[in-house]
């Protein structure tokens, strides 16, 4: 297990300098667009490390503000609160803030970019359909990705995701207004043509249809495996399996949605929260899936 954390700290690094390789293709394409010339080039890097350190520093109230999460009181809360400082001690973790999303739905999600500046957050209807030891369960759970380190990567995921679809709606409204070699400056040759303009039309479609997608996968790839690691791991810091298996299966058996939940952020959720038929997936849905199916997950830690 701590060679797995091992290894999602190193594949963290990898996708986070992914994200800085993507963003800056998109604004060195844009800056292109814009007939930027030389000075482009230095604004898509400027523009992608600057995205990097914004995602570094706010993507957590990114997240908690999309999910309309609010902070947790101690006293209205005092069983959530306790329940987290214990596992806490007994993790050896600083305790996160803690935030409540008004839902009915049953669900919860850690964010932050490490133990000391983390949060997590559960809906309403997770604390009212949990008994003590599930809620537990989930709780450790989420706690296990802070201590794994997956939260920074999860996290800057929101943005990346976010940004990735802002984009591709930005090449759409451009194409269709005529922003592709049209226009009073444009570089014609002799014959009229536009070779530049079909060449950055051609990157312009490319990135419309691949930033996107490429932004899921990445978002994919950091997300199902981390979901294994988590539930071991939450099950080591309780000592008791039963409780985040009891916990999956009432999941797995609730069919509400969480309706503050995106695209963006539904790889943080412990539970994808915008499945119709929670752990019910077809084939080919799976592999656009951002959680492995709750009956694998459960079926893993009875193995345990």
């Amino acid at each position: 297990m701590y060679e797995q954390i091992s290894a999602n700290r190193r594949r963290s690094l990898l996708i986070i300098a992914a994200f800085v390789v993507l963003t800056f293709a998109i604004a060195f394409v844009v800056t292109a667009l814009l007939r930027l010339g030389p000075i482009g080039l230095v604004f898509a890097g400027v523009f992608a490390i600057g995205s990097a350190f914004f995602s570094y520093w706010s993507s957590d109230k990114v997240a908690l503000a999309m999910s309309r999460a609010r902070p947790a009181d101690p006293r209205e809360y005092a069983r959530y609160h306790n329940l987290v400082e214990g596992l806490c001690i007994a993790g050896g973790l600083p305790k996160p803030r803690l935030y409540i999303v008004e839902d009915p739905a049953p669900n919860a999600f850690a964010t932050g970019r490490n133990p000391q500046h983390a949060a997590i957050a559960v809906t309403t209807g997770l604390l009212e359909k949990m008994n003590r030891v599930e809620l537990e369960g989930v709780l450790a759970h989420e706690l296990s990705h802070i201590k794994n380190y997956d939260i920074l990567v999860m996290t800057i995921a929101v943005t990346m995701v976010g940004f990735a679809a802002l984009v591709a709606d930005f090449f759409a409204r451009w194409a269709f207004w005529g922003g592709f070699g049209g226009g009073r400056d444009r570089r014609d040759d002799n014959n009229g043509s536009n070779p530049l303009g079909v060449v950055l039309a051609i990157l312009g479609v490319a990135l419309v249809i691949l930033a996107p997608i490429i932004a899921r996968f990445m978002q994919l790839a950091m997300s199902r495996q981390r979901e294994y690691l988590a539930d071991a791991s939450g099950v080591s810091l309780t000592r008791y399996p039963p409780g985040l298996i009891a916990a999956l299966e009432k999941l797995k058996a609730d069919t509400t949605v969480v309706h503050t939940s995106s695209k963006a952020t539904a790889h943080l959720w412990i539970e994808g929260p915008l499945d119709e038929e929670p752990g019910k997936k077809r084939s080919f849905d799976h592999l656009f899936a951002t959680h492995p199916p709750i009956d694998e997950r459960i079926a893993a830690l009875k193995e345990m």
